[in-house]
């Protein structure tokens, strides 16, 4: 049907399940999970073109399934903005370039980050000068988005140190992953790199991800906001450790 074979279909469904699953019991890393286990089976190109549309329904979805929506996009509206101009450019630049030198920097990013806040180093300024802060994290997390397909640990820290909530955490990050996927997709679209193939099977893959993302939420609204900042974390470092060792492998 999409010029696979069955056994590379089947692979994709795995992965696309255990992506979204990891992302509606987090409310992250659908994109990170996915993308190098992708590559891993196909390349690196084909992944993040497949992970586009998935990604953009599993944002659409964590951010309605915290409600006060409307609040949420008035709030974090700005942000998103920013994250979706720096796709933007983050993607002119990969089809370009090669992104193993971001997904290093990026990784020793996050490791000194969390090795930083376990001796009560903090980065005051973000909370001091909020709007400097949401300019920088914005267009950062947007550029490693569409440089590496990885927004959270951007994110995260912009959050955490902004003392978000769990919602407001939440759906600030995927909306900001969302439009900029959008923007990617738009990107992809223009340059001729999103073939109806590709398109296809990531549609095709909805109904896994679909499925694993009900059990996903569920999971996570049992999980208490303590817990749940002490899983991001533990996140940060994951995210840190595959980052690294795509770019050094």
């Amino acid at each position: 049907m999409f010029g696979y074979a069955n056994e590379l279909l089947a692979a994709f469904a795995l992965i696309f399940f255990f992506a979204a699953f990891v992302h509606g019991s987090t409310a992250f890393g659908f994109p990170m999970v996915a993308t190098p286990l992708l590559a891993l089976v196909s390349d690196i190109h084909t992944a993040i073109l497949l992970t586009l549309i998935p990604t953009f329904v599993v944002n659409v979805v964590t951010i309605t399934s915290e409600g006060e929506v409307r609040q949420a996009i008035r709030q974090h509206l700005p942000l998103a903005a920013l994250a979706m101009l720096g796709a933007g450019l983050g993607t002119m630049i990969l089809i370009v370039s090669k992104p193993g030198i971001f997904e290093a920097f990026l990784g020793f990013a996050i490791i000194a980050y969390l090795l930083a806040t376990r001796i009560d180093f903090r980065i005051t300024w973000i909370a001091s000068h909020p709007r400097a802060a949401r300019l920088l994290f914005g267009l950062a997390a947007g550029m490693l988005g569409g440089l590496t397909n990885v927004m959270a640990p951007v994110l995260i820290i912009f959050a955490l140190e902004s003392g978000y909530n769990k919602r407001e955490l939440i759906q600030a990050s995927n909306m900001c992953f969302m439009s900029g996927k959008l923007m990617q997709l738009i990107v992809f679209s223009v340059h001729g790199s999103f073939s109806s193939e590709e398109l296809g099977l990531s549609m095709g893959m909805l109904l896994f991800v679909a499925l694993a993302l009900f059990i996903g939420v569920r999971i996570r609204r049992r999980i208490h906001p303590e817990r749940y900042m002490q899983v991001l974390r533990g996140l940060l470092w994951v995210l840190a450790a595959g980052l690294l060792w795509k770019a050094v492998f």
